[in-house]
């Protein structure tokens, strides 16, 4: 045997090649896996091609494919940030990528596959990354779904039912994803942690996506990848001489939950979409207010832009119904984009000019990506234009589901963007998407599965157009607050919707969490102060949007004097120390939080300082939250007014705090 060994920052890469050839992995991570007996079926790249004999009594199992079996080493390159192998057999030529990150134990991973036969070949599974030979103690999954986000469950193996057998078993832990939200049951994410390491990754896929666990000759596999048959209904025909290459993966190494996040907050940072023109991370108002009320209309506007403007906000967002007749749905006849003339008369022009009269930036709000089944215009465009399953367009919750690879429906839509920038001289777009296109699309593609899998890259190419118009222009992406919350699409926008959830109790579980999931510097949620809130309440409310982006609405003529002092402070705050927020690095010191918690702990780390973010939804209680350096200095920054007890002990801050309200801690080191 021939052994390959790589080191990347504290990342060890362990490969050997066998007596046939096989390139086998024994190693991963910045510990030494224990692999007693390297077996043919530790393969870096698992591909499962249709006619071809999965060697292995295998179940649903992702393993033993013999198109892997058959792939032999031909050579490797190695450079500071990669290292890529290439794989071949009769049928296949296989790249597999892994890069790396300067700092960061983070190994990103991708498989390029290439037809080298004579004939088409199916492709029904090619995994993007391949481990072995970790323990498991615990399985963490971040569960997620619509106002109930980012909530991230510890369990044991035996707790999740998966206990490893002698040899094998046909037992595995599948979490997967299938259709247009990628995040709408879980995040495309998961972790690991044994007595030596923390592994986590997340699959980097906007769309349908899979990871699984399980045992190969008794030792514990992670497999990640993009869509597959059997789990997405995804196959692909790969014509001789074409590849194909699978999503981006990436897999970060630490010691624990907080170090692993770490690594991988660091990584995205490299990755993520930063405009220069949303590096202020500007205060964003949104006239929800109006929607409560029946929907914008001139009239309504008006107070609302003269509040946000009297309370220091920086960007107004005119948000959904600005196009729907005064006594008819929004809903179902979304599409066309023309501005009601029954709200208002004289157009929008007049009520952006307004707008930026008051020193904000203009927004507006548009779901391109669908058209309503009662759409004016919906005769304009025939089936080829939508989603199509069995000759039959896809209907979601009264919507149609647009096909952005359409070059009709990319003329429409472009047409309807540069028109309303142009028109109104839009700063910043908030995009919405409210339904799910289901498993894919039967139009020009192999599968229903292949038909998505093109569409989110029409759809992000889509957006990037956009951005090079416009490249003053702050996008959105909202997707229903979280629903399609990964970094695949994160790449593309500078801004991401986390919920739509309102409620100041359950915000703050959801908020605690949220970087987990999204930067801070990209992580929006809502702040709804309400005339019915105490003063504790309020602060509460304030303190969930804590180094993130602010996002607020409300009515000031309802919130008392002492409520608007409390609101007008945290606005004060927020602008005084947003430009810490691209630096922090998030920490949980008291461990997960659960959204059944009443005390709720949660830090973002700087230089030679601290903040914690803490909030008691019970009776009065005392927190002692342990940080890891000596304490010099500990003060309450927000709100200045309060009744929390501050108590400090070298490396521990106990805090005192009354039900129901929150602040924001300061600790120098």
């Amino acid at each position: 045997m021939q052994h390959l060994d790589f080191k990347k920052n504290r990342i060890n890469l362990n490969f050997v090649i066998d007596e046939d050839g096989r390139l086998l992995v024994s190693n991963i991570g910045t510990k030494k896996n224990k692999i007693e007996e390297l077996r043919r079926f530790y393969v870096p790249a698992e591909i499962h091609i249709s006619g071809t004999n999965p060697d292995d009594h295998h179940g649903c199992k992702h393993t033993g494919s013999s198109v892997s079996d058959d792939l032999r080493y031909v050579r490797h390159r190695e450079t500071d940030s990669e290292l890529v192998f290439e794989l071949k057999s009769d049928m296949v030529k296989v790249m597999q990528h892994y890069t790396f990150t300067p700092g960061v134990d983070c190994v990103c991973a991708y498989t390029e596959v290439e037809n080298i036969s004579p004939e088409s070949i199916g492709l029904e599974y090619v995994s993007s990354f391949c481990m072995y030979g970790f323990d498991i103690d615990n399985m963490v999954i971040p569960h997620s779904t619509w106002k109930n986000e980012v909530n991230w469950r510890r369990y044991t193996a035996e707790e999740i039912g998966y206990v490893k057998k002698k040899w094998f078993s046909l037992k595995r832990i599948a979490i997967s994803n299938t259709g247009t939200w990628s995040t709408k049951e879980f995040l495309p994410m998961g972790i690991v942690e044994n007595q030596t390491e923390t592994i986590l990754w997340q699959i980097e896929s906007s769309g349908s996506w899979n990871w699984e666990i399980s045992d190969l000759f008794d030792e514990n596999y992670l497999k990640l990848s993009g869509p597959s048959e059997q789990e997405n209904g995804w196959w692909k025909n790969l014509k001789p001489g074409e590849c194909f290459q699978t999503v981006n993966t990436a897999i970060c190494f630490g010691k624990d939950f907080n170090k692993v996040m770490e690594e991988m907050t660091r990584y995205r940072r490299t990755i993520a979409m930063r405009g220069e023109v949303d590096r202020a991370l500007p205060v964003l108002f949104d006239d929800g207010l109006c929607n409560r009320h029946g929907g914008p209309t001139e009239e309504r506007l008006i107070p609302v832009i003269d509040m946000a403007a009297r309370m220091g906000a920086e960007v107004f967002i005119l948000d959904a119904g600005w196009y729907a007749e005064l006594d008819g749905t929004w809903w179902e006849t979304v599409g066309e984009w023309q501005i009601n003339k029954e709200r208002f008369p004289q157009g929008l022009k007049g009520i952006f000019d307004y707008i930026r009269s008051k020193g904000m930036k203009t927004t507006l709000w548009l779901e391109p990506e669908v058209m309503g089944i009662n759409c004016p215009i919906l005769d304009q465009f025939d089936d080829s234009c939508f989603f199509m399953r069995h000759g039959k367009r896809v209907i979601d919750h009264g919507r149609y589901q647009f096909d952005l690879r359409n070059q009709k429906v990319r003329t429409f839509l472009d047409g309807v963007v540069d028109r309303l920038i142009t028109e109104l001289q839009l700063d910043y777009l908030r995009l919405d998407y409210n339904i799910e296109g289901g498993v894919g699309t039967e139009v020009n593609a192999d599968s229903f599965g292949d038909g998505l899998l093109q569409y989110h890259e029409a759809y992000l190419d889509w957006i990037d157009g956009i951005q090079k118009r416009y490249p003053q222009l702050i996008i959105e992406n909202c997707d229903s607050g979280g629903m399609r919350m990964d970094y695949k699409t994160l790449r593309h926008f500078s801004i991401q919707s986390v919920t739509d959830n309102m409620r100041y109790h359950t915000l703050g579980r959801i908020c605690a969490m949220t970087p987990t999931a999204a930067l801070p510097e990209q992580a929006v949620v809502w702040c709804v102060p309400r005339e019915e809130h105490t003063e504790g309440e309020i602060a509460f409310s304030m303190v969930n949007t804590a180094f993130k982006r602010f996002y607020y609405y409300m009515d000031e003529n309802q919130l008392s004097d002492s409520q608007m002092a409390l609101v007008d402070e945290w606005i004060a705050f927020y602008k005084e120390t947003r430009h810490e927020i691209p630096h922090l690095i998030p920490f949980w010191p008291m461990g997960l939080v659960h959204h059944e918690d009443t005390m709720i702990v949660s830090g973002y780390k700087g230089e030679n300082k601290c903040y914690l973010c803490v909030g008691n939804l019970g009776d009065r209680d005392t927190v002692t939250v342990p940080l890891e350096q000596t304490i010099k200095e500990c003060r309450i920054c927000y709100p200045q007014k309060n009744q929390t007890q501050l108590s400090v002990t070298d490396k521990d801050v106990q805090i005192t705090m009354e039900s129901k309200t929150a602040v924001v801690i300061e600790v120098l080191f």
